[in-house]
């Protein structure tokens, strides 16, 4: 099976940073996030084999949602300097496991994400997106699914998961999203609507456009004025949360799991006191340690 595994770099090392809350390496430095995206990574490989893989990292914000919006995410705090520390060192097993990274200035991971996922479905790829951002709910389809590492059942989301958890298909998302807004990244939505209520909408209407070029069939005279009111909000978020088109390619060959350095990982182990890790790839055949670093 052509399977690409694509996992959102800083979802998860936020993640591994907040789980694990107090790790060092002999030298006094952190290396909580390192270990845990390693033990992360490692569990998502192991799950689903995949022989294509990629990270994908934050550039920036975007200039377009920033101009439309100017508070765009703009609420989030600085990352922890604890956690900035370690970036380069999670950059640096990548390289040795032989796995490509990818970061483009001002390019958001979610955009180059979707551009990569769809590149790749296209090409009668499957494709799993590893990360717990609800954005990514609008790419699902028969060939694009999200490994949520909220869900503990470590099932590969599809439509299905899809509809039980926002109310509506995957199609309808980003205009659920628009309706709604989304705290996380500091886009207001319609006052009153929650995420219950968008989908109620979306499903007698079909589409935020559609509702909004039909105002006069909402029953509810308190919720059709909110609406009206918050008419170009809905069509502003509709630009925002929408995931865009970025400069990409989807070259197979590029994106294959190569063979790991053994050396460069046993002395990335030792720096970081890594000693279970150390001892697990020393244990392994040569042939094995290939397959799962």
């Amino acid at each position: 099976m052509s399977r690409l595994l694509i996992v959102d770099g800083h979802a998860y090392a936020y993640r591994a940073f907040h789980a694990i809350r107090e790790l060092r390496a002999p030298d006094g430095r952190p290396t909580n996030a390192v270990f845990g995206f390693v033990k992360m990574l490692e569990k998502m490989r192991s799950a689903l084999a995949p022989a294509h893989l990629i990270v994908v990292w934050d550039g920036g914000l975007d200039a377009g949602r920033v101009a439309a919006l100017p508070e765009y995410k703009a609420q989030r705090p600085e990352m922890p300097d604890d956690l900035r520390s370690q970036l380069d060192g999670i950059g640096s097993y990548l390289a040795a496991a032989g796995i490509v990274s990818f970061c483009g200035d001002g390019v958001e991971a979610d955009d180059y994400i979707a551009c990569l996922a769809r590149a790749a479905a296209e090409k009668d790829w499957d494709v799993v997106i590893a990360s717990s951002d609800k954005d990514f709910m609008q790419l699902v389809s028969a060939r694009i699914g999200l490994l949520n590492p909220g869900d503990k059942t470590g099932t590969v989301w599809t439509r299905e998961q899809v509809v039980a958890k926002a109310g509506v298909e995957p199609g309808q998302v980003a205009d659920w999203l628009a309706l709604m807004g989304d705290a996380v990244d500091n886009i207001p939505g319609v006052p009153g609507v929650g995420p219950k209520t968008a989908a109620a909408l979306l499903n007698q209407f079909g589409s935020a456009a559609a509702l909004l070029a039909r105002l006069d069939e909402v029953k509810s005279e308190k919720l059709r004025a909110s609406l009206l009111s918050s008419a170009d909000a809905v069509r502003r978020n509709l630009e925002l949360v929408g995931l865009r088109a970025v400069p990409c390619e989807f070259v197979p060959d590029r994106l294959a799991v190569q063979p790991p350095d053994r050396e460069q990982l046993r002395s990335l182990f030792r720096l970081w006191g890594f000693n279970g890790l150390l001892a697990e790839l020393d244990a392994l055949p040569v042939e094995r340690q290939a397959e799962l670093i």
